[in-house]
């Protein structure tokens, strides 16, 4: 048995530990509700300029040449969320400089017209934020890994106003299977104050109106049948992603030559379809087919090879919100001929879309509870395990890591396709 001194002093380390992740996870979260609001109303300031002057549109080849300058001059080429995610895993230090690059590559994407969200560069900002931060208090390597998910918790959740999914998502994101609890308090810590610094800044976050629906056996068998189809396209999200970067970095190998394409054929494929719908992240999109029960029935597809070729060619900013674009579009319009009310179809297809793309089940059915409410969870829950199972070891991120088999208890450690 453990001796008196014993008990005593695990609990002294117990609650240090406890007050010091408190102090240095509010901190963190200070700071990445500081920057993440901040980089919230840049991104909704060039969004509404963009709106108000359509001739900016036809600059964003030269918004491409403008990015590929300042990640050569911040000397931060190839790094990505893939980059916060290996730091994570292998303690590996991330620049500080990514974090002024991503932001001011996402705005300038945005500002000129490109196809993609803000949460994928949330990741990058405060994950960049959170180790920086691990690195001056002069924490242990494990404890910045730490001080890192706190940091991505803090940005995704002050952008969105979710800090519980962000919380969440910073730990199960990493290594599918496995999540380390230790850092729960930090992850829950920063992203709480990061929302309420967010709200101080007179940003709401997002949340969406919607009926709850009835549980039934009929329905409980549409919702399934809706989360199949949503699974498999999920997994066309993530390979056109990775594929569409594959095939211009090896057609197109010089940098400028690549986003001044991509970025011409954006500008040319928003004359001919003749609307802005697939530019930027779409959000009004969104909230149209969720709350009102109405997309256009192709626009799913459009929003995937916007996105795919905005940022294959180089541009910068998150895939998240194209995702929840995508999948709310093709919810609603599949969904109808399901039988399922439009709207719930579309909130549905979100959800789904987000899981199969990022393979994180408990996340996404919080991300449903504190988007929608909690009167539907149960179809949500469901439709979350069918999207996790069947997407298989797809993901949007090539460095998350498959420490469990989804389909067995036997551990597989293989990276995502």
């Amino acid at each position: 048995m453990k001796s008196v001194r014993q008990r005593a002093q695990a609990v002294k380390d117990t609650v240090l530990t406890f007050l010091k992740w408190i102090l240095l996870a509010s901190l963190t979260g200070a700071a990445g509700g500081l920057v993440g609001s901040l980089f919230h109303l840049s991104v909704g300031t060039v969004t509404a300029l963009r709106h108000a002057n359509g001739w900016l549109l036809w600059l964003l080849p030269a918004g491409g040449v403008l990015i590929v300058l300042l990640y050569r001059l911040f000397r931060t080429e190839n790094k990505s969320t893939n980059t916060i995610i290996e730091s994570i895993q292998s303690g590996e230090k991330v620049p500080i400089a990514l974090l002024p690059t991503i932001f001011l590559s996402t705005v300038i994407t945005h500002l000129f017209g490109g196809s993609a969200g803000r949460e994928g560069a949330a990741l990058q900002i405060g994950g960049s934020l959170g180790n920086f931060a691990g690195r001056v208090f002069r924490l242990n390597d494990k404890d910045v890994r730490i001080a890192t998910l706190a940091g991505m918790s803090a940005v995704f959740s002050a952008l969105f106003g979710t800090p519980l999914t962000a919380a969440v998502f910073a730990l199960e994101v990493i290594s599918v299977g496995v999540i380390h609890y230790a850092a729960f308090v930090p992850c829950l810590t920063a992203a709480l104050v990061a929302v309420g610094i967010s709200r101080l800044f007179g940003i709401a976050g997002e949340h969406f109106l919607l009926a709850d629906v009835p549980l039934q056996w009929l329905m409980f068998l549409k919702v399934a049948g809706l989360s199949v189809l949503c699974a498999l396209l999920s997994i066309a999200f993530c390979l056109a992603m990775h594929g569409t970067e594959h095939f211009l970095k090896k057609f197109l190998k010089n940098d400028f030559v690549r986003v001044l394409a991509g970025g011409a054929l954006i500008v040319g494929l928003t004359l001919l379809l003749g609307t802005g719908e697939f530019n930027g992240a779409g959000m009004e999109s969104i909230k149209e087919a969720v709350e009102n029960g109405f997309a256009r029935p192709d626009a799913f597809f459009w929003k995937l090879l916007f996105t795919a070729i905005t940022l294959g060619a180089g541009f910068k900013g998150g895939e998240v919100v194209p995702c929840f674009f995508i999948g709310a579009t093709f919810g609603c319009t599949v969904g109808a001929l399901l039988g399922i009310p439009p709207g719930f179809a579309a909130a549905i297809g979100l959800v789904c879309m987000f899981c199969g793309s990022v393979n994180c089940p408990i996340a996404s059915i919080l991300l449903a509870m504190e988007l929608f409410g909690s009167g539907s969870v149960v179809y949500f829950a469901l439709s979350c395990a069918i999207a996790y199972m069947l997407s298989g070891y797809f993901g949007l991120y090539s460095s998350q890591e498959f420490i469990f088999s989804k389909l067995s208890s036997e551990m597989i450690n293989r990276k995502a396709e």
